[in-house]
């Protein structure tokens, strides 16, 4: 493959993937065949980063077995999500701490929080529980971090060191 930057997910057409192998010649698999190996079970969290494909997600999702959620930056992907499929768990991405951080949560009739670690503090956790949402960091990559984000009630965590979370015990 030349040598050539790379271009952002969300402005590849699907076919064009294949351009970017994952390494050692492992080519990114479409969601379908993702799903299918998955199965039921495991939750799948599905980051949708392109525009205008969320029938396209939507019929995906519906037509496998697998336990699925999604989520974005783009709140109103999220909000046409939830219109097309309104019994998915879904969560919005945040890099900013809101006045009220449920607000995004009740707009787009999501459940899930996805707050860049940084902003995340226990009157965070505590304001997005009593509203019956849950608070997901991104990204932590830290062991004394993960402790604290336990302790103040995080729900769960995106990392780039699954094992090591795994053997955190959670």
């Amino acid at each position: 493959m030349p040598n050539r930057e790379k271009p952002a997910i969300a402005e590849l057409a699907a076919g064009r993937l294949r351009e970017f192998p994952l390494g050692d010649g492992i080519l990114i698999p479409p969601l379908a065949q993702v799903l299918e190996a998955v199965g039921f079970g495991p939750m799948v969290y599905i980051e949708i980063k392109g525009k205008n494909i969320e029938p396209l997600v939507v019929r995906c999702i519906r037509e496998s077995r697998a336990n699925c959620a999604v989520h974005s930056f783009d709140h109103r992907i999220v909000q046409t999500v939830k219109k097309l499929f309104p019994a998915i768990r879904a969560g919005v991405l945040e890099v900013a701490r809101h006045i009220d951080p449920f607000s995004a949560l009740s707009c787009t009739g999501s459940e899930d929080l996805w707050q860049e670690v940084s902003f995340i503090d226990e009157g965070l956790v505590s304001r997005v529980h009593d509203q019956g949402g849950r608070v997901i960091a991104w990204t932590s990559n830290d062991v004394a971090q993960w402790k604290t984000l336990k302790s103040i009630g995080v729900d769960a965590i995106c990392t780039d060191r699954v094992a090591d979370l795994a053997a955190f015990h959670w």
